[in-house]
C-alpha cells in the first residue's frame, strides 16, 4: 500500500515537473513574438519622436508592463485570485516580489527596450538571452538548487548560440547607438537573472499567478513614476500622444502576449526551478530570429542557422528526464 502511494506521487511530481517544461517554452516563444512586435512598435509615431534618445523605448516598456499587468489582473479577477493582491503586499515574500518585480521591470524590461530599439530586437534579445548563467549561479548559490552537468551544458549551449546569433552587427546605419543598445541588454541581463532569483524564492509561499500580477503592475507604477520623470516632460507628451494614434492599442495587444509569456515563465520556475526554467525561456533568442524573419526584414545568415542549432540542442539537453526533475526538487 505505502509503495502504491509513493508510486502515485512520484508520478504526479513528473506530471508537474512536465507541466513546467511546457511552461518554459510557451514562456520562450510568446517573448520572442513579444520583442519583434515592440520593435516594430517603436518604429511608428509618436515613438519616432527625435526629441530624446531614451524617451520612445522607455514610454514604450512603461506602456507594455502597463497593459500586461492590467491583462494579468483581470486574468486573476475572473479566477477569484484578485482579493490576494493586498494579502500578498502585506508579507514578506510579497516584499521580495517587489524587489523582484524592480529588478525585472526597471531595470529588465526599460534596458531590454532600450536595446531593442538602439541595437534592433533579434541582437538585443540574443545578448540577453545570457541570463541564465548568471541566474543558475544565483539560484545555486542563494536557493540550493543542485543542478548537473548536462543541464549546466544545455544553458551554456543555448547561451553560446545567442552570442553567435548576434556576432555580426547589422549592416548599414540603420542601428547607429548599436553598442550602446548592447550594453543596455548586459544590464537588464543582470537584472532578469536577479529577478528570477528572488521571485522564485517568494513563490515557495505566494502563488504564480499573484507575483506575476503584482510584477507586472509594480514595473508599470515605477516606470511611471519614477523612470519617466527622469527623461523629461517629453516622454509624458509621447506616452499621452500615443493613444490619439493605434499604437497604444496595437502595444496593448502586444501586452497579452507578454503577460501570457511572464506568467508561463514564473509558473516555470516555480514547477522547475530557476535554472531549468531560464534554461527554456532563453529559447525567445531563437523565435525572435523566426518571428523577426517572417514579419520583419531579417536576413538569414550563416550565424544565425549555426546559433539556432546550438540553441535548440542546449534546449533539449536542459529539458532531460522529469524524472530527474522531480529528484532534484526533492533534495
Amino acid at each position: 500500500m505505502e509503495v502504491n502511494t509513493q508510486t502515485i506521487i512520484q508520478n504526479r511530481e513528473i506530471s508537474f515537473a512536465k507541466k513546467g517544461i511546457g511552461w518554459g517554452l510557451l514562456a520562450g516563444a510568446s517573448w520572442g513574438l513579444d520583442a519583434v512586435l515592440m520593435g516594430m512598435a517603436l518604429a511608428l509615431a509618436p515613438f519616432t519622436n527625435t526629441l530624446s534618445l531614451f524617451a520612445a523605448p522607455l514610454v514604450a516598456s512603461c506602456l507594455h508592463d502597463g497593459f500586461s499587468g492590467t491583462w494579468l489582473f483581470i486574468k486573476n479577477v475572473i479566477s477569484g485570485k484578485w482579493r490576494e493582491y493586498a494579502r500578498t503586499l502585506k508579507t514578506r515574500p510579497g516584499k521580495l516580489i517587489l524587489v523582484a518585480a524592480i529588478m525585472g521591470g526597471p531595470i529588465g524590461m526599460s534596458n531590454s527596450m532600450l536595446a531593442i530599439h538602439f541595437a534592433g530586437a533579434a541582437y538585443a534579445v540574443a545578448i540577453t538571452a545570457a541570463y541564465p548563467a548568471i541566474g543558475a549561479i544565483l539560484g545555486a548559490i542563494f536557493l540550493k538548487e543542485k543542478i548537473g552537468l548536462r543541464v549546466w551544458c544545455g544553458i551554456l549551449l543555448a547561451i553560446l548560440g545567442s552570442f553567435v546569433v548576434a556576432y555580426v552587427p547589422p549592416s548599414g546605419e540603420s542601428h547607429p547607438h548599436f553598442y550602446l543598445g548592447i550594453g543596455l541588454a548586459v544590464i537588464a541581463t543582470i537584472g532578469w537573472a536577479l529577478e528570477g532569483v528572488i521571485s522564485t524564492y517568494g513563490m515557495d509561499l505566494v502563488d504564480s499567478d499573484i507575483a506575476i500580477g503584482i510584477r507586472e503592475l509594480t514595473s508599470f507604477s515605477v516606470s511611471f513614476c519614477a523612470i519617466l520623470p527622469f527623461v523629461g516632460a517629453v516622454a509624458y507628451q509621447i506616452l499621452f500622444a500615443s493613444f490619439s494614434t493605434s499604437v497604444a492599442w496595437y502595444i496593448a495587444a502586444i501586452g497579452l502576449i507578454g503577460g501570457i509569456s511572464q506568467l508561463s515563465w514564473y509558473r516555470a520556475m516555480n514547477m522547475t526551478g530557476v535554472a531549468r526554467a531560464m534554461g527554456l525561456n532563453v529559447t525567445y533568442a531563437l523565435w525572435a530570429v523566426l518571428f523577426g524573419w517572417l514579419l520583419s526584414d531579417l536576413q538569414i545568415t550563416s550565424t544565425l542557422i549555426i546559433g539556432a542549432m546550438l540553441i535548440c540542442l542546449g534546449t533539449i539537453l536542459t529539458i532531460g528526464n522529469p524524472k530527474q526533475l522531480v529528484t532534484i526538487r526533492s533534495k
